[in-house]
């Protein structure tokens, strides 16, 4: 007798593929635009600051039909890139641009605030021994907030795995396809005799959820005794 029926599996490891290439995609991007809010000073940063957090105050349903106007097949985005054979609307992969753009902010969140812990004087320090602003960012900087990074992609791969409004908004919720877990919870909600499918999708994704808590929590108690010089 297996745990999780092939329904259920599928559901589970596309989730994890949705979730992974999310938090992949968008850590760059995360780590630059924590360090450009925590570092630079610049016209319009605390709109910039906005929109990033954005996605945490909108309902997701709303930045999931924005993502559809904008990457829908005929968007002003997605219609040029479907010239070149890439679509998102209605596939795994635009799953993962809603998870990833759901889950942007607490990454920018966690890592920017690991950027503030450090001393500035120390990225200061390299920079007068002639080393370039990539430089000093690779060697100083960014060893000091790996823990930071890593408990920000911690994070935004334990959102983007529950991510439901704009994903189900977005590429609807096809078997297979686009059915993430918490599409298949919901589908298996809605149809008699689901509901020991939905229990059990529920159980995984408790246990994922605190396992994503616990390592965050474990990351942020090391940046905290990095601070204290403990």
């Amino acid at each position: 007798m297996t745990l999780l029926s092939p329904e259920e599996w599928q559901a589970v490891a596309l989730s994890l593929r949705v979730a992974l290439w999310a938090t992949l995609a968008g850590l760059p991007f995360g780590v630059l635009t924590a360090y450009a809010l925590a570092r630079w000073e610049f016209p319009g940063k605390q709109v910039v600051n906005g929109l990033v957090h954005l996605p945490l105050i909108l309902p997701p349903v709303v930045t999931g039909y924005l993502l559809l106007l904008t990457f829908g097949t005929r968007g002003p985005i997605g219609a040029p890139l479907k010239e070149i054979g890439i679509v998102f609307a209605f596939r795994w992969t635009g799953a993962a641009l809603a998870a990833g753009i759901m889950a942007f902010p607490l990454m920018v969140r966690a890592i920017r605030l690991s950027i503030e812990a450090v001393d500035p004087r120390l990225e200061e320090a390299g920079a007068t021994l002639g080393a370039s602003r990539l430089w000093v960012f690779a060697t100083v900087t960014l060893p000091l907030i790996l823990p930071g990074v890593l408990a920000g992609a911690i994070l935004a791969f334990a959102k983007a795995m529950g991510e439901f409004g704009a994903t189900i908004t977005f590429v609807s919720n096809i078997p297979g396809q686009t059915q993430t877990l918490p599409s298949a919870i919901y589908a298996f909600l809605q149809i008699p005799g689901g509901e020991a499918s939905a229990l059990r999708l529920v159980v995984v994704s408790v246990v994922i959820a605190m396992t994503a808590l616990i390592l965050s929590e474990v990351m942020s108690r090391r940046i905290a005794r990095r601070i204290s010089g403990a």
